[in-house]
This record gives structure tokens, C-alpha cells and sequence, in this order.
């Protein structure tokens, strides 16, 4: 159970005995918050906590079924006391809300920056200019729980990010700005389309940049302990992009977690990759759409990128196919019965590595070095699929043909975190654990599905997971 879980277990014992009897003699509910308020939670821990909860005090009858009526009331209640937990949890943390109510601990972080910030070049009026009347933003750190590809049915989330309205919006894009893109292209090599697509799924095309005050979001979160060196050193950039006269302070805007402007840079991606493609003398990825699509270019070509080769292709396997081979060359795919599910032919040459996003009963696709380029601009797999197959419809491609299964449950991040978990400790390489499985993971978890008996088609779900928790054989 997580240290979240345990206060809420706390409070449950407040609401009703473990046999669920006298429900009605209860503390107030004020005073259950308090009671929880006042002890230290983890905010990271915050996604078993309802389940966690929920199973230690739903009773159960003689034969261990849960008594359906009362676990429905307790469910109820668990869910309302389990979001004003969590509410306080993390919204208050003591370095963002200190004691005294003044933000006397959160100055005084910010203060100790002032040597760095001077290393970087950034000088003392700029800084004091940057922080002028900043106090920390108590919801910032509500919205780091959240994570919109981890958990969702893949097929559910590109359906979403493929609306109709985004589809007309691209093409309406990419015929306004043609000439910019097709100069973009002959300097950067960058296919137009994933320039627009990757416009199109960050801000809408400029129209949702957020509007939170970067400043004030990096310098709260980093505050408060969240990713406290990340969110430190992105605040520093972010200060050395006002000390370079980039944007002004009032506009240096984007979402709560720093991410800025029409492509949604991070501060030290802007330093780094940013350009004036306008010729202005300023990098503004804010508000000058010729400097947004050529940034968004030339971290592309920065980051492997190559021209002329396609991100991949949603493809129809053999009926009869060892799922355990995971690469190989077109020709080699094309050896093995693999066809496009377009119809159209495989490339003279290059390789590809086989993707099944929702496991082989689902669109599987063979994706190229460039499908790992977009994954370097956002690490999620769903992600890097959503731009590359939004990029095709801007290109005039059809819709995937394979349908996407109903019943698709991705793995939740913690859930994730425990496979990877596993697997390391049954000796393969593992180089996060933070839940981002990469193709040598999966191809990983083809080796285990291979001795568990299961379909050896690399996608980690339930079953997978169950099988690693067994002792390594």
C-alpha cells in the first residue's frame, strides 16, 4: 500500500469499522481533513491511492464477495475523501505553502539561485525583474499527476487527437504557409507534414499555447521538490531567454510544466534548438510562425532525423509468423509475407522495427529511425504514432485499415514502472524507471512472453506483468 493510501486507510478507519458496521458514528468530515492534512504525503504516489483504499475496506462475506451494496456506498465515500487527500496532498507542499502563509520558504529558494542565474550570464536586474511579485502557484502541482498517454487505450487516444477539426485545421495550415514550409524543407530536410502535425497536436496551431507564467511554474515546482534539478536548470534557461531579449517578461508563457510557446519548448530546447527563421533578430516561438515551424525543423534535424525516409507504415502480418523477430529490412519484412496495409510498396532499402501499440490483435506497423526521431520530441510511443499518422492524413493518406481493439488496456505508469522492475532484475538492460519502454524493452518482453506461453508480440500488458511476478525459472 503507498504512504497516500495508508492516511486514507487512516481516515476510512474514522468512517466505519472493518465489518462495516455503525456507519453513522463518524468524526466530521472537517476534522478527518485536518487529521490528514497535517501529515507529509509523497505526491508521486498518488495513482494507487483509490484502488489502495478501496481494497482494504471493502468487507466481504463469508465466502470473500464483496457486499455489493455497502462497497458501492463505501466506494463513494472513499472517492470523495480520496480527492480531498489528495487535493492536499498536492497542493500544499511545505516548501510551496510554508508554515508562516507569507512564501518566506519559497523567497528564499529563489534567492539561492542568484549565483547560478549569474554564472549563465543573466544579470541581477534581469532577475530581479523575472521574479518581481512571483509567489508560488498552487496549481501546478495538481497537474503533475496527470499524463495523457499513459493508462489510455491507444486507439482511443489518436482517435482523439485526430479530430475533425484538427484534420481541416492542418490542411488549412499547410496551404497558408506552403512556401515557408517548402523553404523550411530545402534548408532542414524535415517532411512539411510532421512540421504541421507536430504544430497541430502541441497548440492547436498556436491557438492553446497555455498561458501559464513559465517563471512562476519552473520556480514552483522546483520549489516544492518536484523534479527539483530539472525544473532548476529549466528555470535558469529560461531566465538566460529573457536576458537575451527573446521575449519579453509578461510573455513568457506556455503550460505548467514549462513547456513554452506554439511548439511547447522547453526553456533549455529553445536555447538550444530555436531559430530566426523570419530574420527579425529574435527567436519568438510565441507569437512568429515562420521561427515556430523552422524551430520545430531544425530539432528535428538535430535529433537523427533523416530526409527522405518515412516514418514507417501500418502494415498486415502473415497468418502464420514468429512475433519473436522484431527487426529486419524492408526486404526482409517483404520476404516474410509482410505487406502495406495502403497497399502501396516498401521502400528499395532501409529497416524498420515491428510496433504492436495494442498487441498483435490490433494495427501492428514496421517504423524507422524517423518514428524514433519524433519519439525524442515526446518519449510516448501513442505520441510519436499520433503525429506520424496525423501527418499522413495531412498528406492526403487514408485512415489505419486494421480496427483498434475494444477491450485495450494499457499498462498504467506505476504498473510499468513494476514490469521494468522485473525485467532487470531477470537481467536485461533497462535504462529508465520512470515507465518508458523503449524496443529493446519490448524486445525484452517478446523473450518473456516467449517462456510464460503467451504471444510473443512485445506489447506489456496484465498477463505479462503477472508472469514476472512469478520467481525468475
Amino acid at each position: 500500500m503507498t504512504f497516500l493510501g495508508l492516511i486514507l486507510r487512516s481516515i476510512a478507519e474514522q468512517c466505519v469499522s472493518k465489518d462495516g458496521a455503525d456507519l453513522r458514528k463518524r468524526p466530521p468530515l472537517s476534522l478527518m481533513v485536518r487529521s490528514a492534512a497535517k501529515r507529509r504525503v509523497s505526491n508521486h504516489e498518488a495513482d494507487l491511492v483509490l484502488r489502495d483504499a478501496i481494497l482494504w475496506i471493502a468487507p466481504q462475506d463469508e465466502v470473500g464477495v464483496k457486499s455489493k451494496a455497502l462497497n458501492e456506498w463505501m466506494t463513494f465515500r472513499v472517492r470523495t475523501l480520496a480527492a480531498i487527500a489528495l487535493s492536499l496532498a498536492v497542493t500544499t507542499p511545505a516548501s510551496a505553502q510554508p508554515q508562516d502563509g507569507k512564501g518566506t520558504e519559497f523567497r528564499a529558494y529563489v534567492q539561492k539561485l542568484w549565483p547560478q542565474a549569474e554564472k549563465r550570464g543573466v544579470t541581477r536586474r534581469t532577475f530581479d525583474l523575472a521574479f518581481a511579485g512571483v509567489e508560488p502557484d498552487p496549481s501546478v502541482l495538481a497537474l503533475t499527476q496527470r499524463q495523457a498517454e499513459y493508462g489510455r487505450p491507444v486507439g482511443v487516444y489518436i482517435s482523439g487527437t485526430l479530430s475533425p477539426g484538427r484534420l481541416s485545421g492542418g490542411a488549412q495550415q499547410m496551404v497558408k504557409w506552403a512556401d515557408t514550409l517548402a523553404a523550411i524543407e530545402r534548408q532542414f530536410g524535415v517532411d512539411p507534414a510532421i512540421i504541421v502535425a507536430i504544430w497541430g497536436l502541441e497548440t492547436s496551431y498556436g491557438a492553446g499555447p497555455g498561458n501559464k507564467d513559465i517563471i512562476r511554474s519552473l520556480a514552483t515546482l522546483a520549489a516544492s521538490g518536484y523534479r527539483e534539478e530539472f525544473c532548476r536548470d529549466e528555470l535558469l534557461y529560461a531566465l538566460m531567454i529573457l536576458q537575451e531579449g527573446h521575449i519579453s517578461r509578461d510573455k513568457i508563457t506556455g503550460s505548467w510544466a514549462g513547456a513554452m510557446g506554439q511548439p511547447q519548448f522547453i526553456p533549455s530546447s529553445f536555447v538550444r534548438w530555436a531559430v530566426d527563421f523570419s530574420g527579425d533578430g529574435k527567436r519568438d516561438i510565441w507569437t512568429n510562425v515562420p521561427d515556430v515551424l523552422g524551430s520545430i525543423a531544425n530539432y528535428f534535424r538535430k535529433n537523427g532525423w533523416q530526409p527522405g525516409m518515412p516514418w514507417g507504415f501500418e502494415v498486415s502480418p502473415p497468418r502464420s509468423f514468429d512475433f519473436r523477430k522484431s527487426r529486419g529490412s524492408f526486404a526482409e519484412w517483404a520476404a516474410l509475407g509482410f505487406h502495406r496495409a495502403d497497399g502501396g510498396k516498401f521502400p528499395e532499402s532501409g529497416s524498420a522495427y515491428l510496433l504492436f501499440p495494442s498487441g498483435a490483435r490490433g494495427p501492428g506497423f514496421l517504423v524507422t529511425d524517423n518514428f524514433v526521431a519524433i519519439k525524442r520530441y515526446n518519449i510516448s510511443d501513442a505520441y510519436a504514432l499520433a503525429i506520424a499518422h496525423l501527418a499522413d492524413r495531412l498528406r492526403g493518406g487514408r485512415p489505419l485499415v486494421a480496427a483498434w481493439p475494444a477491450d485495450d488496456i494499457q499498462l498504467g505508469r506505476d504498473e510499468r514502472i513494476r514490469l521494468q522492475r522485473a525485467l532487470a532484475s531477470r537481467g536485461y538492460p533497462v535504462n529508465n524507471f520512470i515507465g518508458q519502454i523503449d524496443f529493446d524493452q519490448r524486445d525484452a518482453i517478446r523473450a518473456e512472453q516467449a517462456k510464460a506461453g503467451l504471444r510473443s508480440d512485445g506489447h506489456p500488458d496484465a498477463a505479462l506483468l503477472q508472469w514476472l511476478a512469478k520467481p525468475a525459472r
